[in-house]
């Protein structure tokens, strides 16, 4: 792919859509003659001729093995190096043997970050390390429910009766706390909602799954 392509799709994008201050990331060729892939702000994923005038937000697939190659792409993209996670700031919780690992970005006051802990209790064979991304916009006590769990004097214990019992603890003064940190990581990865999933092998997920579908997606995203 030539250079004059990848200057004329970035200058006309970002000039089209200045006031929404897209910056584009990448160009990219795809399969398909004539169309390029595109990674904006945020890692979105959207494709465009060679000159940026026309544009499309949606998944292209290859219809011989009905694969979504903007799926494929997007797990690429979207990889996070699971053993660089700061997992002293996260509230973490051993099951059993402990022997599956995952990281999951989570609210206090989040309906389905609850849902997905009632699944993690069945399980005996995990360690869960859970980082506080209290979403404010959509739940403005989350932080503060948060950040009495982080100061208690077992968060653990705290977290998985609240979030599984709805047991609040009793109130404690405020301490040094990583919300605002963990937070911004989520956001620096890319996730605008909670419960979202990091995996072993760099995958991510968003969203609530069941058992024993659940422990299924844990093992095989383990490497």
């Amino acid at each position: 792919m030539s250079d004059e392509i990848t200057k004329a799709i970035t200058t006309t994008l970002e000039r089209n859509y200045a006031d929404q201050k897209l910056k584009v990331e990448s160009v990219s060729t795809t399969p398909v003659a004539g169309l390029y892939e595109i990674v904006v702000n945020g890692k979105q994923i959207a494709y465009t001729d060679a000159t940026g005038q026309y544009m499309f937000v949606g998944d292209l697939i290859q219809t011989d093995i009905a694969k979504s190659l903007t799926e494929e792409r997007k797990a690429v993209l979207n990889a996070v190096d699971f053993n660089k996670l700061p997992f002293d700031l996260a509230i973490k919780e051993v099951r059993g043997n402990g022997e599956l690992k995952i990281a999951v970005f989570s609210d206090a006051d989040c309906p389905f970050c609850k849902r997905l802990e009632h699944e993690f209790a069945k399980m005996t064979n995990v360690t869960i390390y859970n980082f506080m991304m209290p979403l404010t916009s959509l739940h403005p006590d989350a932080t503060r429910k948060t950040v009495q769990i982080l100061c208690q004097p077992d968060p653990t214990k705290a977290w998985t009766e609240w979030m599984r019992e709805g047991k609040m603890p009793p109130q404690v003064p405020v301490c040094d706390n990583p919300v605002d940190e963990t937070t911004s990581l989520g956001e620096q990865l890319g996730f605008h909602g909670t419960p979202a999933i990091v995996f072993p092998n760099g995958r991510t997920q968003a969203g609530y799954t069941p058992m024993p579908q659940l422990e299924k997606i844990i093992k095989d995203n383990q490497k």
